[in-house]
């Protein structure tokens, strides 16, 4: 039997640290989980402790002795190997530690960059929440925050108070979520870094590339490209996305990218006569050209080549 153990009313270290466990940890994703009080340790006798694996002789209503052996883990509590209230640093949290531990041992982990890299930034972030960071942010008490999934967790709290098991289950399928959009950001920065194609339009920088993985339309835009175009190599599918209108009356930051009168009509005509048989959507805003969406997995694709599309962008 295994067991995992973490503190009342768990916040994000918590649920995070338990995460990365569960979820990395080789033997341990059918741990159970128990509570106990912020700072304790779980209750039963210990047979083996100092280690991050304790044996302990837990209560246990099912056998007829009424207790069993079992491993544990401490996090984020009880003053552990993987808790950090005992360290005097803004750099850990227990998640960073446990990411530490797991990476020791975890072979096959290491070897993957991808995942290595996602766990590691929701290990940074876990990090500045533990430490109150978020007050250092631009514009700190904008609501965008709080939809995130710390402002979330507090949120689950208030809808069922007391209920450890839920607000866990529910940090864990969010990490779960932000674990596979990490992995797939960090993927779609290597393909930008590797195979993208640079070009200047009538609007200005503009970035091409053919790949498989969308999130590099959304990247590109925020690294600055004010138009981004993709292809698909297995569909066809092309995408084509300026930079967004800003909303009116909506007070933004310094520093955030200007606006761009962008109207994609004449790209749209000349692409639609050059292959007839292919779908293509112009958006109402005139700054999104669609050759096919996984929202609409019935629009056919193009025949043309990144190139010819490039091409028609560039003369426009």
């Amino acid at each position: 039997m295994k067991i995992i153990v973490t503190h009342k009313a768990c916040d994000l270290d918590a649920i995070a640290s338990t995460w990365i466990i569960k979820r990395f940890l080789t033997g341990w994703e059918n741990a159970e989980v128990r509570f106990v009080p912020a700072g304790n340790k779980l209750g039963g006798k210990y047979l083996k402790q100092g280690d991050i694996i304790e044996r302990v002789l837990v209560s246990d209503a099912s056998k007829s002795s009424g207790e069993v052996e079992a491993d544990v883990i401490h996090v984020d509590t009880g003053l552990s190997s993987l808790d950090h209230h005992q360290i005097s640093s803004d750099s850990v949290c227990s998640t960073s530690i446990a990411f530490d531990y797991v990476l020791e041992h975890n072979e096959s982990l290491k070897k993957d960059e991808h995942k290595v890299e996602a766990i590691r930034r929701i290990v940074e972030y876990a990090v500045n929440d533990d430490h109150f960071q978020e007050v250092f942010f631009i514009d700190p008490s904008a609501d965008i925050y709080d939809f995130s999934i710390v402002g979330l967790i507090h949120g689950i709290k208030l809808m069922y108070p007391k209920d450890d098991i839920s607000c866990l289950n529910f940090g864990m399928d969010g990490l779960d979520a932000a674990f596979h959009y990490f992995e797939n950001r960090a993927w779609a920065e290597r393909e930008i870094k590797e195979k993208a194609i640079e070009f200047t339009s009538r609007w200005g920088k503009s970035l091409a590339i053919e790949t498989h993985n969308d999130t590099v339309m959304k990247l590109g835009q925020t690294m600055g490209y004010v138009l981004t175009v993709r292809k698909d190599p297995t569909t066809g599918n092309v995408r084509i996305k300026a930079r967004p209108k800003r909303r009116d009356g909506v007070k933004f930051p310094e520093g955030v990218f200007e606006n761009v009168d962008v109207d994609l009509t004449p790209v749209y005509e000349k692409l639609r006569k050059m292959d007839p048989d292919a779908t293509w959507f112009l958006h109402i805003s005139k700054r999104m050209l669609l050759n096919g969406s996984s929202k609409n997995p019935t629009m056919k694709g193009s025949k043309l080549t990144l190139d010819q599309v490039v091409e028609v962008i560039q003369n426009i």
